[in-house]
């Protein structure tokens, strides 16, 4: 049972957190969401700070699953990086208490050196993802250029489907994620390795 427990105890923690909009709550909180006694919870992760990291863990291993296995179905760089941006606004990504609980994350990050390094693996990851198949497709220096743009834009239109007075949805996003890469991908010089190509990737980095 201990991992059913853990697991329905880090859900709990990603809706309670998700319904306070920030990390103000208590262990007996999460516990009662989950169905379990307080001193169950502790038992599993000795104290709320432990818990919260694990759901930071476990948001980071669900977004680098999908991403694995949105990339290996992929067949051409183009196709992966179209890829990569689908899977930053998967609808599980945009429920609206994982969209809390990450800003909440950010705003803990501040203070919390854990969850600013767990929070920089994410952001390293997105830009890696992104980098390695525009490096095929342009010059180093462009590929970084389009991967630091593509990669903020992605992270702002996250940002600002948590503003409930203006909405915008997941086919949106991912609409204009790709318009901004288009543009660019057509003004810039292509990559002599864009002629020859590339062996197929299938794995990524690992993620802590």
């Amino acid at each position: 049972m201990e991992p059913v427990r853990r697991k329905a105890l880090v859900d709990a923690a990603l809706r309670v957190i998700g319904d306070h909009g920030s990390l103000a709550v208590t262990m007996s909180d999460i516990a009662r969401q989950a169905g379990v006694s307080p001193a169950l919870a502790h038992h599993y992760f000795g104290s709320k700070e432990q818990l919260l990291i694990e759901t930071i863990r476990s948001l980071l291993r669900q977004l680098r699953s999908d991403t694995v296995a949105a990339l290996k179905a992929a067949r051409t760089p183009r196709a992966r990086l179209s890829a990569v941006i689908r899977v930053s606004f998967h609808a599980d990504q945009f429920a609206p208490e994982t969209i809390a609980a990450w800003l909440a994350f950010y705003a803990e990050a501040q203070r919390s050196e854990e969850t600013r390094r767990l929070l920089v693996i994410y952001a390293r990851r997105l830009r890696s993802n992104l980098l390695a198949d525009l490096k095929v497709l342009l010059p180093a220096d462009a590929a970084e250029r389009i991967a630091e743009g593509a990669a903020a834009m992605i992270d702002g239109l996250y940002i600002r489907q948590s503003l409930k007075s203006a909405p915008i949805g997941i086919e949106a996003s991912i609409a204009l994620t790709e318009d901004y890469l288009n543009a660019l991908l057509a003004t810039a010089s292509p990559s002599p390795r864009s002629e020859r190509g590339r062996p197929h990737r299938t794995t990524q980095g690992q993620m802590t």
